[in-house]
């Protein structure tokens, strides 16, 4: 998992903008108005040799006036559990006002890194009234103009000082990384728990895990494995957004660090867009994919067909993505928690598996006797041949003339054709078409 910098303070002070410069994008929208900011916000930087993840809180806050503060609290308790250094952030302009003070008073009290960034400070003079800052009682101010960048390049230079080492173990291991992700009590955490505790598994702490996810090592069947719940965001109080904010940071951030992602069903509640969401997060950045119908010893008259019957209504609703396995379980009683890992275990083969150059050619032959390329501007479309480039995951590559004018049809047939012919359970597939 990178290291987190979170950016928090009232409204308009420059958040946003201050995000945007960090992580070198016009990602966030910059607006004078408070509460403009509703999508999430975080994105990845790189200063002096490190990666960091960087969240702007900026916006995640109640629409009612009367709340604000409640609002800012929130963000700035959740930011304090989350990350590892946190940026708070003032205006030079308007200086110091009651909600600074408060979220001051918040932030002294924690044992996390915390940097004050005077904002606006776009000149001298206002760099000089910087100094009336250091009254907040927190040790470092910086004055930054996060629009034209100045004293950001010592900011970060700062940022990057206090960020943690990465752990010795985190570099050599070489476990299959298992994410359990899915909406809130589905059972991510009951059911890694349950792995944990049976009787078939050997458990041990791995040193220096994050406090944004819950890793430990599972030894089953004779091979490691390294398993990240997800799960354990605290309410504080009852502004619901930030919760939720936060908790995608989190899920997003195990998807992109782990091989396997268990997406956890409540068969009783069914899939909706964040489950999808979850699914095309994976699907994005390459990874091995399971569905695991958790509850299943509390769905009535459960038999055969009515698991079909789940696999259908899941699948009409990922219609692309049908090659992802379903398994029922439930974590409360032990039911065939176990097979998750047995179907997981089977994605990570399928995820490395290697087709021969010479296989992958005679493919290619089978796929055009099965449907002819059609004609483009009066050319026909021709595969001279094709090769595996990688495995996990797995990418393969297609020489051909004109691959621009290839429709989009028929490269969904070559993608049922290969998994019809290859398997790749539960993996998603790149195929990258190329000028011969």
């Amino acid at each position: 998992m990178l290291p987190t910098v979170s950016i928090v303070g009232r409204p308009n002070v420059g958040k946003s903008t201050l995000f945007n410069r960090l992580i070198g994008e016009r990602q966030a929208i910059v607006h004078d108005e408070y509460g403009v900011t509703r999508d999430r916000h975080y994105g990845e930087s790189f200063w002096n040799g490190h990666d960091f993840t960087v969240i702007d809180t900026g916006g995640y806050l109640p629409d009612e006036a009367n709340v604000i503060s409640e609002g800012i609290r929130e963000q700035v308790h959740i930011a304090i559990e989350e990350s590892d250094v946190i940026l708070f952030v003032v205006d030079v302009e308007h200086g110091i006002n009651t909600l600074d003070k408060s979220v001051a008073n918040l932030l002294r009290r924690v044992d996390k890194p915390v940097l004050v960034v005077v904002n606006k400070s776009d000149n001298e003079e206002r760099a000089l009234n910087a100094v009336e800052f250091y009254e907040l009682g927190l040790e470092e101010v910086f004055p930054v103009s996060a629009i034209s960048g100045t004293g950001t390049g010592d900011l970060l230079d700062r940022v990057v000082e206090l960020l943690p080492a990465k752990p010795e173990d985190a570099v050599a291991e070489k476990n299959p990384r298992i994410a359990f992700v899915g909406r809130p009590n589905v059972g991510k955490s009951s059911l890694m728990n349950a792995l944990l505790k049976s009787e078939r598994c050997i458990v041990t702490d791995i040193p220096g895990t994050t406090r944004d996810s819950i890793n430990s090592k599972l030894h089953y069947s004779g091979k490691d494995y390294t398993l990240i719940d997800t799960a354990g965001l605290r309410k504080r109080a009852k502004v619901k957004e930030n919760i939720e904010f936060f908790s995608n940071v989190r899920t997003d951030r195990a998807i992109r660090d782990s091989d396997i992602v268990i997406l956890i069903l409540d068969a009783m509640q069914g899939f909706d867009t964040q489950d999808k969401r979850i699914i095309r997060e994976a699907e994005k950045y390459n990874k091995g994919i399971v569905i695991a119908l958790n509850k299943w010893d509390i769905v009535p008259d459960k038999d055969t067909n009515v698991l079909k019957e789940f696999e259908t209504y899941i699948y009409d609703r990922i219609r692309t993505s049908t090659y992802i396995p379903i398994v029922s379980i439930s974590a409360m009683t032990g039911m065939r928690i176990e097979r998750v890992i047995d179907v997981a275990e089977m994605v990570i083969q399928e995820r490395r598996k290697k087709i021969s150059t010479p296989k992958m050619n005679d493919f290619v032959q089978k796929v055009l006797k099965e449907r002819q390329l059609p004609m483009k501007r009066g050319q026909q479309l021709k595969i001279q041949y094709a090769l595996q480039v990688k495995s996990a995951p797995p990418v393969f590559k297609f020489f051909m003339n004109n691959p621009q004018e290839l429709p989009p049809n028929y490269r969904r047939f070559i993608e049922h054709m290969l998994r019809k012919e290859f398997d790749f359970t539960g993996v998603p597939i790149t195929m990258v078409f190329r000028q011969k």
